[in-house]
């Protein structure tokens, strides 16, 4: 006799489906969210798909267009520069944190992230990158050691691994996290936050060329061009 699963462990298990799908950009901005069909996908009822879309409305993925119909929210130049904005205000004090507080074994397993990214950037797994370009941020966080930062971050963490997704600038991505770790393994609080603050603007503009093309806006603190 098989157990069912848990309403619950249904909606996480369709929420993260969905929510993998859009950040792989395989739901793209603008595409609908049928119940009925995500229902048959899934094999599950039409209850934990409601729930599940739901949640994705309050992460920032899904809008409701009318009552009934559900898309893959488009972000907008707005959108993303917030995004970014909270990256440079929580990401670069905490790289000076991780500066000061790393342990070896912190460095290693940090050294161990950059060795995959090379491996994933040299066979050009946008996936594979994507995660380990993830674990590599979420290791400087726990490096840095203030749990409130993490959970500041932890509501849009959805939303900031599909901007990571949209970087594809891949060789220059890793030069950036090599030049973090080196910042972060020298154990000056100043090379880390400024190696950091570089890093995410870097990201921004290269996120933003992907998304808006020539009409990209500048991130704010660069300098304008001549």
């Amino acid at each position: 006799m098989t157990t069912a699963e848990p309403l619950g462990a249904v909606r996480e298990r369709v929420l993260a489906g969905l929510r993998n799908d859009i950040i792989g950009g395989r739901l793209r901005p603008g595409d609908r969210l049928v119940e009925r069909e995500l229902a048959d996908r899934f094999g599950v009822s039409r209850v934990p798909v409601r729930e599940a879309v739901r949640a994705l409305v309050a992460e920032g993925f899904v809008l409701f267009e009318t009552p009934r119909r559900a898309v893959v929210r488009r972000l907008t130049p707005g959108d993303v520069a917030e995004l970014f904005e909270l990256r440079e205000a929580l990401e670069v004090y905490a790289a000076g944190l991780a500066a000061t507080r790393a342990d070896r074994a912190g460095l290693g397993r940090l050294a161990g992230l950059l060795d995959d990214a090379t491996s994933a950037t040299r066979t050009g797994d946008a996936e594979r990158i994507t995660d380990i370009n993830t674990r590599f941020h979420d290791q400087v966080l726990a490096m840095a050691g203030n749990s409130l930062i993490v959970s500041v971050l932890e509501p849009v963490d959805g939303r900031l691994r599909l901007l990571t997704r949209q970087n594809e600038e891949w060789p220059q991505l890793l030069a950036e996290h090599g030049e973090l770790y080196a910042a972060i393994a020298s154990g000056d609080a100043d090379l880390a936050r400024a190696s950091a603050l570089a890093h995410v603007r870097a990201s921004h503009r290269a996120t933003s060329r992907r998304l808006f093309g020539d009409e990209a806006p500048a991130p704010q603190g660069d300098a304008p061009a001549p």
